[in-house]
């Protein structure tokens, strides 16, 4: 395994736009940030739960707020002039796939227009070297053969979740491209495996699920336990995204070097059932009784989704350090430490400490 390749030095003072930075990988990105030394400016909706782990760790971290649906294309606009960021993190997203099925005209909304909207308004920022759109691993063609998708296979999705962010991979392309080149301005997306960790409280999450279920003294029940996902620990994501931002910022926009897409994955492809991932986590909570099969009719979801991210590990020397054993003891240890009151944002530098030492 190698080293965490985030740069410390690289960021300390650095103008960040951080979209999304009250969900769960936003939170905890905007401490890693802080704790380097950027200057932090987060754009995002209210936290959607509470508790939330904004809601815990945020009057620790050192950073600016703007609460702003990026579909306000005027309101958007006006705070990205007003910060002028060096480096934009676009995580703002509607991310859940079953919500998608509730809500789809406001999740294409949001994931595509959402997203040109805040490019749009990035086209007259002078300061700005580097743009990343984070996607997921869900905009791949997905026919269930089975394989670890490469950056080159074809994109699609049968749900509007999965669509909506293959749709905003295209428009970002495109948009890069009739926009962006001639300045010399790198923009990249990135798509990654099914994040874990502590401070994850979302809807429909398996996480999450776990934790309210064992918090309720009840026994979690899964829709699909057989379905198989390429997890991995929050900080091995949001390390991909800062080390490709590293790498986007000090290459020219058409440096072929640097591929304009990447995925970011677990160590060796490592993929385990829902169902594993939930005794797993059940047993580090010491919780002796194991999930149930949810009884009622579910929408449609992939049995299998794996990804390939050895082009990250070639092209900017990226690759995941923790196995699923370490994910799930420090996904568990969060909680934990939860429970038992601890300074929240003291124990999640912690772990970012851990994970970059």
């Amino acid at each position: 395994m190698t080293g965490c390749a985030v740069d410390n030095g690289f960021w300390r003072k650095k103008r960040v736009l951080l979209t999304g930075h009250t969900g769960f990988k936003g939170a905890w990105a905007s401490v890693w940030l802080a704790q380097m030394g950027a200057e932090v400016f987060g754009v995002s909706l209210p936290p959607e739960t509470d508790p939330s782990l904004y809601q815990i760790i945020s009057s620790e971290v050192n950073h600016t707020s703007y609460f702003v649906d990026i579909n306000d294309r005027q309101k958007l606009t006006e705070i990205v002039q007003d910060v002028q960021p060096e480096i934009v993190l676009h995580m703002a997203a509607q991310a859940l796939v079953r919500k998608s099925y509730r809500l789809p005209l406001e999740t294409y909304q949001t994931n595509v227009l959402g997203t040109l909207n805040l490019l749009n308004a990035l086209i007259d920022v002078t300061a700005i070297k580097a743009v990343l759109v984070v996607t997921s691993d869900k905009v791949y063609l997905n026919n269930e053969t089975g394989h670890p998708f490469k950056e080159s296979d074809p994109l699609g999705g049968d749900d509007p979740y999965s669509s909506s962010k293959a749709a905003c991979e295209i428009a970002t392309a495109s948009f890069a491209q009739s926009f962006f080149a001639d300045k010399n301005i790198p923009i990249a997306t990135a798509r990654a495996g099914n994040v874990i960790g502590g401070g994850d409280f979302s809807e429909d999450r398996l996480i999450p699920d776990i934790w309210r279920a064992t918090e309720n003294g009840e026994s979690v029940k899964l829709r699909y336990p057989n379905a198989t996902r390429p997890w991995q620990h929050v900080l091995e994501s949001i390390s991909g995204y800062l080390t490709y931002l590293q790498s986007l910022s000090t290459a020219s926009a058409t440096d072929k070097n640097i591929p304009k897409a990447l995925n970011f994955g677990p160590a060796d492809m490592e993929v385990l059932s829902v169902g594993k991932i939930a005794s797993r986590l059940q047993a580090s909570f010491g919780i002796n009784s194991d999930w149930d099969l949810e009884s009622a009719p579910q929408l449609p979801e992939k049995s299998s989704l794996a990804l390939d991210a050895s082009l990250a590990d070639e092209t900017i020397n990226w690759r995941a350090k923790w196995n699923s054993e370490q994910t799930l003891e420090k996904t568990a240890a969060w909680y934990e430490a939860y429970r038992n009151k601890k300074n929240m944002h003291a124990f999640t530098l912690k772990q970012i400490q851990e994970y970059s030492s």
